[in-house]
């Protein structure tokens, strides 16, 4: 019982931080740190970097999630685990479908992306791949980690995790598909909905 409260009450911790997020964004008060950040991010760029964060942002994006997701669902389903494989596809399109809710109900244009790339069409706030990269590599890290009795690799499986979803995150920045109130935004909603996931 005393387990749940504390993830009960770190959910509500990172809904409460996601709104403050949200209060901040709209009320144009993220706007010179944002612009800040963009600017810092956007002086470190090469080509090499672009091609590296172009690689890590495809997989936070559907055409990687979406295949990925099926083909780990079904196979827990066929290998005995129903409940884990209802866990990572409720939780995976779940993010997915709050994501879209957010950015609707927010609509925050998003800035203007570099490198000559292909604007994406949906609003800015939260950053999807933030969100739901996040929650799905911390559902899947989850998943595995049920598996491994070693200490050692669970902490490496996690490490893994957290470091996905940050560098997805952090591409978003770097080419300009997002601001980086919008990233800490889908982290935040992301922290929420994977410790809601283990109650």
């Amino acid at each position: 019982m005393t387990a749940r409260r504390y993830l009960l009450g770190g959910a509500l911790a990172a809904a409460l931080l996601f709104l403050l997020l949200a209060r901040w964004v709209l009320s144009g008060d993220s706007t010179l740190f944002d612009l800040w950040v963009r600017d810092t991010v956007h002086g470190w760029a090469s080509p090499l970097l672009t091609r590296g964060m172009l690689a890590i942002t495809t997989l936070g994006s559907e055409y990687v999630l979406l295949p990925l997701g099926a083909v780990l669902v079904w196979r827990l389903a066929t290998t005995g685990r129903p409940r884990q494989a209802i866990l990572l596809a409720a939780g995976g399109l779940g993010a997915e479908l709050v994501s879209q809710v957010l950015k609707l109900a927010l609509h925050r244009p998003r800035p203007e992306v570099f490198f000559g790339l292909v604007p994406a069409e949906t609003y800015s706030f939260p950053s999807g791949h933030a969100f739901v990269a996040t929650v799905f590599y911390g559902l899947l890290a989850g998943i595995l980690m049920t598996l491994v009795p070693s200490r050692r690799k669970r902490v490496y499986i996690a490490a893994v995790a957290v470091l996905t979803g940050g560098l997805i995150g952090f591409s978003r920045v770097y080419l300009g598909y997002h601001y980086p109130s919008d990233v800490l935004g889908g982290w935040a909603c992301a922290a929420a909905w994977l410790t809601l996931a283990k109650l």
